[in-house]
C-alpha cells in the first residue's frame, strides 16, 4: 500500500555528483529518526555529470528542470512533491537529524507557516569569514530571512504566494522568506527561525573564491537588485570548478 509522504525534502542540484553522494546517506539518516514518512526530491538542474545517476542509487525521486536557475530548480521539485510540508535544501549540507524533527514539529503545530535555522560550515573558516557569517546568522533572526540552504514551509504557504521567484538569480529565499512571513501572519502563523540547532553547509565557495570577493558580490547585488535578474551577474550561485584542475584555496 503507497503511503502518502508527511514531509518532501527538495534538493535542487546542478553537477552535484561528489557532494550528493555524502548528503543523501547523511539525510537517510535523519529520516530514519522519525516515526512519520518523507520523500527525497533531487531536481536535476541540467547536470553534465553523474547527478541523476547518485540520486538514483539513493533512491531519491528525480525531475529534470533544463534551465539552469536555483528557484526554478526548487519549483519544479515542489510541484512533483507528495506531501504537505516542504524542506528545501542544498545538495552540499548536512540536516541533522534534531533540526528535521525541529522544523517539523513547528509546522505539525498548527502555529507556523515556515522560517529557517542558523548556519555554520563544515569546515573551519578564517577569521574574517567568521565575521561574515556571523553577520548573516544576525540579519537572518533579526529580520526573518532564511538561508537558502535549508527553508522548510508549509504547502498551502508555498503555492499561495507561488512559490520562488523566477525572475532572480540569487537571493530568492530574502523574498520568499517576506511573502511567506506576511502570508502566515494574516492567518496567525509565525515564521520560525530555529535557534537550538544549526544547518551544516559547505564552505567550498570560500576554496573557489576569497572572502573578500564574496562580500563585494553580496554588497553589490544588494545596492543594485535589478542585477539578480541576470545568472551572468549571479556567478558566485553557479560557477562549478573544472574537476581536472585544482581549486583554489582562499579561505
Amino acid at each position: 500500500m503507497n503511503m502518502t509522504p508527511c514531509y518532501s525534502i527538495i534538493i535542487p542540484a546542478y553537477n552535484e555528483e561528489k557532494w550528493l553522494t555524502r548528503t543523501l546517506p547523511y539525510l537517510k539518516k535523519a529520516m530514519e529518526t522519525l516515526d512519520v514518512s518523507g520523500e527525497v526530491i533531487v531536481v536535476d538542474n541540467n547536470s553534465t555529470d553523474g547527478t541523476a545517476r547518485v540520486a538514483r542509487r539513493h533512491n531519491a525521486r528525480i525531475v529534470f528542470e533544463p534551465v539552469n536557475q536555483i528557484s526554478r530548480a526548487r519549483n519544479t521539485g515542489a510541484r512533483i512533491a507528495k506531501s504537505r510540508y516542504f524542506i528545501f535544501l542544498d545538495a552540499d549540507t548536512l540536516l541533522a537529524p534534531a533540526l528535521l524533527q525541529n522544523a517539523l514539529y513547528h509546522l505539525s503545530s498548527g502555529r507556523c507557516c515556515g522560517g529557517g535555522c542558523l548556519v555554520d560550515f563544515d569546515k573551519p573558516i578564517s577569521p574574517f569569514s567568521r565575521k561574515i557569517l556571523d553577520l548573516w546568522n544576525w540579519i537572518s533572526i533579526t529580520f526573518g530571512f532564511a538561508a537558502g540552504c535549508f527553508i522548510y514551509c508549509r504547502r498551502d504557504g508555498f503555492e499561495a504566494i507561488g512559490g520562488f521567484s523566477e525572475k532572480v538569480y540569487a537571493g530568492e529565499e530574502i523574498w520568499f522568506s517576506h511573502q511567506l512571513r506576511s502570508w502566515g501572519n494574516k492567518r496567525n502563523m509565525a515564521f520560525q527561525m530555529i535557534l537550538l540547532h544549526r544547518i551544516i553547509t559547505s564552505s567550498r565557495k570560500l576554496e573557489w573564491f576569497s572572502p573578500l570577493q564574496l562580500a563585494l558580490s553580496v554588497v553589490v547585488l544588494t545596492i543594485f537588485p535589478f542585477s539578480l535578474r541576470f545568472r551572468r551577474l549571479c556567478s558566485h550561485w553557479y560557477y562549478r570548478p573544472n574537476p581536472d584542475k585544482p581549486e583554489k584555496n582562499n579561505a
